[in-house]
């Protein structure tokens, strides 16, 4: 097994050839391994078995999350390609001006150097990862969890021979084989060759790297995420929403968590709300008025506020005003995505203001925090933090910037 310290020298190597690459070339090599993607299903899938059998007694929302078929490897494919039809940030230069000595100055886009990725169960993360760091210029370590290991290894053999055969550096695209949480530790400490690492998991994962990591983190992805009906809502707009953020996908980030609504319409709407939402098998827990209008609902906790299910559940409040909701948010959500369903421009557009959340939606379901609903392609993860990056991670946040000064022999007086 390759050790850990040889990954970032070939990872560092690779780094500096991509970051001279040109942009026909990293989109050719992007289209090479969409295409081997698609023409080693197979063996992809016959990996991804593997893993399901020795992961069947885990929740059924982290088999989802692992589970690959025809499709989800198409949709990684097309994925990659969309990557290839999208600007190249490198080739950018974002201003340049000739300052009062003279010098020309050019602020330029560059690769960050080498990106450590830790994640979890969602196989799709490695193709992903892989097409934006290479577009970007960046080499990539992935060390997934050894839930989708066998998986995550086939997906990563294949779009490394496909870089090999197009002329392309291999280990721009390197997977840990090792899940073990030593080999985590050791990636959060190898300062010497990775320039970020961005956890892409649970909320426990994600405090770990966060809190233990001596390479810079950028934080990313725990979905604490809310929908408030305002008094001026339309609610059956209000119902699709809430709906669609709860049960669409309940597995992911961007689901919503917690459903907030104005006292003013609670009686009249909170019954039909959470008859849709029982509909769909999702579990309503609630607060004491919730309950008083609706006594089906389980009492909340003083837990459920602040917990991200990533389940069929959901936890109900009603507030007293637009300001109490915007409270409510600000303390318990994960900074994330929050959204109001209101006809009152004003008020949205206060709520939009005044919520501390990478997004803020006016009359939208949630779900569309995502780098492909973005136009982005596709994302490293949706940053909720506030330095350097912020919501869906696309190419351009995988870059940074350096300043290119030229004079006629200028020397500082």
């Amino acid at each position: 097994m390759t050790s850990l310290n040889q990954i970032g020298k070939q990872a560092q190597i690779a780094a500096r050839q991509l970051a001279i690459l040109d942009t026909a070339s990293k989109n050719k090599g992007l289209i090479a391994m969409a295409n081997a993607l698609i023409a080693n299903q197979a063996t992809i899938l016959t990996a991804n078995k593997q893993d399901l059998a020795n992961a069947n007694e885990m929740p059924k929302k982290f088999l989802d999350r692992l589970m690959l078929n025809e499709q989800r490897i198409t949709d990684m494919a097309n994925g990659l390609r969309s990557i290839a039809q999208l600007s190249d940030p490198t080739a950018q230069i974002d201003r340049g001006w000739i300052s009062a000595d003279g010098l020309q100055i050019i602020q330029r886009r560059v690769p960050l150097g080498v990106i450590g990725i830790i994640f979890e169960a969602r196989p799709n993360v490695t193709a992903d990862a892989a097409g934006l760091t290479f577009k970007s210029g960046n080499a990539v370590i992935l060390r997934g969890g050894k839930e989708a290991l066998q998986t995550n290894l086939a997906i990563a053999k294949v779009l490394r021979e496909a870089l090999t055969q197009s002329g392309l550096p291999a280990d721009a695209i390197q997977m840990i084989a090792d899940p073990s949480h030593q080999s985590a530790q050791e990636m959060m400490n190898l300062t010497q060759y990775i320039d970020v690492l961005i956890p892409r998991g649970g909320r426990g994962l994600i405090q770990r790297v966060v809190k233990t990591a001596t390479v810079p983190v950028i934080e990313t992805g725990a979905g604490n995420c809310h929908v408030y009906v305002d008094r001026d809502a339309d609610l059956e707009m209000a119902t699709a929403i809430a709906v669609n953020a709860k049960v669409q996908r309940p597995s992911v980030c961007n689901a919503a968590e917690k459903l907030l609504i104005h006292k003013d319409i609670a009686k009249q709407y909170l019954p039909t709300i959470t008859h849709a939402l029982i509909d769909h098998g999702v579990q309503l827990r609630g607060d004491e008025t919730a309950r008083e209008i609706v006594p089906e609902i389980i009492p909340a906790t003083a837990e459920d506020w602040d917990t991200e299910y990533n389940d069929l559940i959901m936890a109900v409040k009603v507030v007293d005003s637009l300001d109490a909701a915007i409270t409510h948010i600000n303390d318990h959500s994960t900074h994330h995505s929050e959204t109001i369903i209101t006809n009152n421009l004003e008020r949205g557009r206060k709520f939009q203001e005044q919520i501390d959340s990478a997004c803020v939606y006016v009359n939208a379901s949630t779900r569309f925090t995502d780098g492909g609903m973005f136009g982005f392609g596709a994302e490293i993860g949706i940053s909720t933090q506030k330095l350097h990056a912020r919501g869906p991670m696309g190419l351009h946040q995988l870059t940074t910037i350096k300043y290119e000064i030229t004079g006629n022999g200028q020397v500082r007086k």
